[in-house]
């Protein structure tokens, strides 16, 4: 890999897809149990659509390796054999963007990281979130032998962050809540693009550095730096941290090709849960400047197993919610249960 830093998008160019299948009768949900690994969600049956192939489009700004279980279900095939025909778009424009065109109707669903979706679905767009990836891709990161080894220890101090309105910036103030840290009275944040985030660590520019897979992972043991916190630990590591969002009007007017489609993204992580490497070599094509057991690694520190549907789900965008107005990214007056029950759709109630 050299010195050469990657930003985001020459990372993990990729296509989207979706597949389908039962978890009660598959052989994924069978070795699930044989673990007992209880924390993949019940979907029931998978859905069959009759007639012609379901023509589908999937928005996707090619984000990491964290969705490693789009192109897998892609290359494994599981889409075709669930009647759907999927066409991707490579989407690079915001989040706000992203919700528009589905809302209008030019994408039927789209991923992303929760902490970035929530306060733009606020605005009202005809998007639902359908599932939870998984949990687990944020990072605050320093020095390896410096003096910052907790949460504690950067009170007064200053963290780089690519995105001063971005998901890390958003978590990081969240934890620093929970321990008495005022996030913007008693730390300070400071832009910088991701790929200077290590050269201003080791200038002292900085103090600590937040950010998300995989270059949270690259710039980790590439810099020798280590994780003061993540979203792996405590009550985060079972709640999802990327979503998939499907626009309303699927939703309610074909509901079994959302079910369909929301099976098959869940069962492709499933299977990613299962076969890490088999899934990197599969992603690596994405990211030529990164080895498959890499990728496989960043998986393997994440919450693979942590999906969620339904009540779940919505249990889980209540508590970002609640999260988010103790740092006054959501207004106090937000009633959060009735946020949660706007913006989620359960496709597999009864």
């Amino acid at each position: 890999m050299g010195h050469h830093f990657i930003n985001r998008r020459q990372f993990s160019r990729s296509l989207l897809a979706a597949s389908g299948a039962a978890l009660f009768v598959n052989p994924l949900y069978k070795a699930m149990a044989a673990e007992g690994n209880t924390a993949f969600p019940s979907i029931g049956d998978a859905v069959k659509l009759e007639g012609p192939p379901r023509k589908i489009t999937l928005a996707w700004s090619a984000d990491s390796i964290c969705t490693a279980a789009f192109p897998v279900a892609q290359q494994k095939g599981f889409f075709k054999k669930y009647n759907l025909d999927v066409n991707f778009i490579d989407f690079a424009g915001s989040v706000d963007q992203m919700l528009e065109t589905m809302s209008t109707g030019k994408a039927d669903g789209a991923s992303g990281m929760a902490l970035r979706w929530l306060k733009p679905l606020q605005q009202g767009f005809d998007v639902k979130l359908v599932a939870g990836l998984h949990s687990g891709c944020l990072h605050l990161l320093a020095p390896q032998n410096g003096t910052i080894q907790t949460l504690a220890d950067l009170k007064g101090k200053t963290i780089g962050v690519g995105d001063i309105g971005g998901p890390a910036k958003n978590f990081f103030s969240i934890r620093f809540k929970e321990i008495g840290i005022d996030p913007e009275k008693d730390v300070n944040w400071r832009q910088f693009p991701e790929d200077m985030l290590p050269l201003a660590l080791k200038r002292g520019a900085i103090q600590a550095a937040g950010l998300d897979d995989p270059l949270a992972y690259l710039f980790q043991t590439k810099n020798q730096l280590i994780t003061v916190d993540s979203n792996m630990e405590g009550k985060w590591q079972h709640v999802a941290c990327c979503v998939v969002g499907l626009r309303g009007s699927l939703i309610r007017k074909e509901p079994m090709v959302a079910k369909a489609i929301t099976q098959a993204i869940l069962e492709a992580g499933q299977w990613v849960h299962h076969n890490k490497m088999e899934a990197a070599k599969m992603f690596e094509p994405y990211a030529p400047k990164v080895s498959a057991q890499i990728l496989a690694a960043i998986l393997e520190t994440e919450g693979t197993h942590e999906q969620s549907v339904g009540k779940q789900l919505n249990k889980d965008v209540a508590f970002y919610a609640d999260e988010l107005k103790k740092i006054g990214v959501f207004p106090q007056s937000l009633n959060s249960e009735t946020y949660a029950n706007k913006v989620t759709q359960d496709l597999f109630a009864g």
